[in-house]
């Protein structure tokens, strides 16, 4: 069924399956300009610099950080003018500084370049949730976007390799040159295909009063609340893998090159993952699946507290115990994300922004300090998502007033 109203010219009409892809390529070109980066962070530190092994996780850590911080502004923007401008307008800014990456020669001036990149044009990872929202509501909209995170996490499964392709032939800097040629192609896919979804009735002015307004409802309601900020802890723990991953898995666990087919593998377990919940989330409901999978997260977090301090943790112990966390997540992360939005019709694009950034920012902040944190053991990482489990556990019970696995709504149409 082509989710665009009726009244769209038809030259404009998207398919369900072009419009879900679309989705997932918005959101992956930030992706890719995290994990792509992976393989090279030995050499970026080495050219420009940075002497601390622990201070090139920076790399990740800025962008994520920005990330949230830009979250705040797209979409009350594109509330009041539109998604396309919005999209146009972060396409363009992710390609200029990804150019700007390409040629700095200082370390700290990358920092800042990455950092400006992320904040300006995080509305790649805010819009798509909204759009997916303009379109669909309750389980439906679970569906929706967990198939667009399906398609999104093949970019985890090849960015690393991606990274190391490019290092291959050339030096690290082509991977931003790279980065800006993908942004390029993909604002000329918005510009052909994706036809504007806002309803005129539901756009918003742009008064300060109106947006924080927006804002705030968006993360006063209860319903809403425990599952952004358990969201933002659980994915802190993912962060903090991310950001020490090159340094666990490479150098740790002595996996050497074979680091990038080995963070692809987990990287598939979560698509795997997203792809089960896709096909099971109306089914059984948003809330059964994730609560489900909030418990077993705990579970397997206290299993890696056992094995990161028994003494004996190999690379395999930890591969399969991280990729089981990783494919949990997934079973979370959409179904949250669905739960958290689906009071907010007439304003997704100002309750969009303001929880991504609530959720990026503390998952960005608790990431860099897990990163910063690596002693050379995995002891630390398994602490903090073991916290993480439990924390997301006691937010979730005041989401829903202590009663889990309940099935509030039917499976919803698409909303015309």
């Amino acid at each position: 069924m082509p989710v665009t109203p009726a009244s769209l010219p038809r030259e404009r009409a998207i398919g369900e399956r072009e419009f879900v892809v679309l989705m997932a390529t918005l959101m992956a070109l930030q992706a890719l300009s995290i994990d792509s980066m992976l393989p090279a962070l030995p050499q970026i530190a080495g050219d420009l610099g940075a002497g601390d092994p622990n201070r090139r996780q920076l790399v990740i850590g800025v962008y994520l950080l920005g990330s949230a911080l830009g979250a705040l502004f797209p979409g009350a923007l594109a509330d009041r003018f539109g998604r396309r401008p919005v999209l146009f307008g972060a396409l363009g800014l992710y390609c200029a500084f990804a150019l700007v990456c390409s040629v700095v020669t200082d370390f700290t001036a990358l920092l800042v370049a990455r950092g400006l990149q992320a904040l300006l044009s995080a509305g790649l990872t805010v819009l798509p949730s909204a759009i997916v929202r303009d379109r669909f509501s309750g389980d439906r909209m679970a569906r929706m976007l967990s198939t667009t995170a399906l398609v999104f996490m093949a970019v985890p499964m090849v960015a690393p390799s991606f990274g190391q392709a490019v290092l291959l032939f050339a030096g690290w800097r082509w991977i931003f040159g790279a980065t800006a040629f993908l942004s390029l192609l993909v604002m000329l896919w918005v510009w052909l295909r994706l036809p504007e979804t806002l309803n005129p009735a539901n756009r918003q002015p742009v008064h300060l009063r109106t947006i924080t307004g927006n804002m705030a409802e968006a993360l006063r309601e209860r319903s809403a609340t425990g599952y952004v900020i358990g969201a933002g802890i659980l994915w802190s723990g993912l962060f903090g893998y991310l950001n020490s991953s090159q340094q666990l898995i490479a150098e740790l666990f002595g996996a050497g090159d074979r680091f990038p087919l080995i963070f692809a593998g987990m990287a598939g377990g979560m698509a795997v993952a997203n792809l089960t919940n896709s096909r099971i989330v109306e089914r059984f409901g948003a809330r059964r699946v994730s609560h489900t999978a909030l418990f077993a997260f705990t579970a397997v977090a206290v299993l890696q507290v056992w094995r990161a301090f028994g003494g004996h943790e190999g690379l395999w112990d930890f591969v399969a115990l991280m990729g089981a966390q990783m494919c949990l997540i997934a079973f979370m992360g959409a179904n949250f994300t669905a739960i958290a939005l689906q009071p907010f019709g007439r304003t997704a694009g100002a309750a969009a922004s303001a929880q991504m950034f609530v959720r990026t920012a503390l998952s960005s902040v608790l990431g860099i300090a897990i990163g910063q944190a690596y002693d050379g053991s995995a002891r630390n990482l398994s602490l903090a998502l073991l916290g993480g489990g439990l924390s997301a556990l006691a937010l979730v019970l005041y989401s829903e007033r202590g009663r889990l696995f309940r099935r509030l709504n039917p499976p919803a149409t698409v909303r015309r």
